[in-house]
């Protein structure tokens, strides 16, 4: 059985708070740090979840989302937003 998703006013606020950090030329420079750091098993997985936290949305997260999801379904909606933000 599928656990919870993440809630639709969740996902936009969620959206709106990374497409606000997500310029692409920053993007791209900071996934160019993360490979150059050399500590990351999944550079795309660390970008997704750096913009989250560069967007003020660590503590709201704690707040709104884990009552209800757990880091799976978080990823999974940070993985979604990426992809419509950075096409």
């Amino acid at each position: 059985m599928a656990g919870p998703k993440i809630l639709p006013d969740h996902y936009q606020h969620m959206k709106e708070a990374i497409a606000k950090v997500a310029i692409p030329h920053k993007v791209d420079a900071h996934r160019q740090f993360i490979v150059n750091e050399n500590k990351s098993k999944d550079v795309e997985k660390r970008l997704r979840w750096d913009l989250a936290y560069y967007a003020g949305l660590t503590p709201w997260i704690c707040d709104n989302i884990y009552p209800y999801a757990n880091d799976d379904h978080i990823d999974t909606a940070l993985r979604s937003i990426m992809k419509e933000l950075i096409a």
